[in-house]
């Protein structure tokens, strides 16, 4: 008997890990490509909740992944148990079946481009919420731009280089972040990060990243002489900058880190939304670099 009471006690426990509802809305489409968004809302939220918000673009070189990878589901339940609405998106995989992915034979002007796009693509996913925002019960001030990987790097561009990707920028006028979560993400150009648009910035990457540099390095180490030599501001950059404009961050720098660190660290998310909440919410200035070394 005894045995199957600590089995129940365990499911109502699981059923109280995963207490959020889902829902798909589509933001876009884009020729072939209808972009949605899956929502996940606290279970007990109330009528006049409006919450603050992760919206989150998936990792896969730009050629593959998906809004609800079991890494991105299991994000949005950890999002929705702490009192966050969980937005996870679809954007257009412009790299899909090619041939050069995003490696050294992807011309540059392709991959700028293909940065750009995906930059729209999410500022496109963030003017849809906020536009919204009653249905979907979220605060507009408080959204966290999220990602990881090639999602990374077109949260940062939307984030930062917004002036320089966007034709027409008064599309987006309604569209500001409160803070930023980049895995393993890199920008076009860490000069456009000044004392007006610096928002709270958390970073993950490693030293020996050999995709997406930690410094100002060509994507995916290309040599000059390659198509695809493509200069980027990795997180190291980016941390130096705010630092330098006195603005806050939270850099997670592992020696000897490779890629992996593009996956989302369930285990530090309690020690990130702590830096959000006392950076966003409690108007905090904080400047954190952690250095750890991988193990063997």
């Amino acid at each position: 008997m005894m045995k199957y009471k600590i089995l129940i006690f365990t499911f109502c426990l699981s059923l109280l890990a995963f207490s959020q509802n889902k829902t798909t809305y589509t933001y876009a489409i884009k020729g072939l490509d209808t972009l949605k968004l899956d929502v996940y809302t606290p279970e007990n939220i109330k009528d006049n909740d409006n919450l603050p918000v992760v919206l989150w673009m998936h990792g896969g070189g730009f050629s593959g992944g998906k809004r609800d990878n079991p890494d991105e589901v299991k994000l949005m339940n950890y999002l929705a148990n702490h009192d966050y609405i969980g937005i996870s998106i679809s954007y257009r995989l412009l790299l899909k079946n090619s041939k050069t992915g995003s490696g050294c034979d992807c011309p540059k002007t392709l991959k700028q481009d293909i940065f750009r796009q995906a930059a729209i693509d999410y500022l496109d996913a963030a003017k849809y919420i906020i536009d919204n925002k009653e249905t979907l019960q979220i605060d507009p001030t408080k959204i966290i731009a999220g990602g990881s990987s090639a999602g990374a790097e077109g949260v940062l561009n939307a984030v930062y280089l917004k002036a320089f990707f966007v034709d027409d920028i008064s599309k987006y006028n309604n569209v500001s972040f409160a803070g930023v979560f980049s895995l393993a993400g890199a920008l076009v150009n860490a000069n456009y990060i000044n004392k007006n648009n610096a928002i709270p910035t958390v970073l993950f990457h490693g030293t020996d990243d050999n995709l997406v540099p930690i410094g100002h390095a060509p994507h995916h180490y290309c040599s000059e002489d390659r198509l695809g030599y493509f200069l980027l501001d990795g997180s190291e950059v980016i941390a130096d900058k705010l630092y330098e404009i006195g603005a806050s961050y939270y850099f997670y720098k592992v020696i000897g880190g490779r890629h992996e660190l593009c996956q989302i660290p369930f285990e530090q998310l309690d020690t990130v939304f702590h830096f959000f909440n006392k950076t966003i919410h409690l108007k905090q200035t904080i400047q954190t670099k952690r250095i750890v070394t991988k193990k063997p």
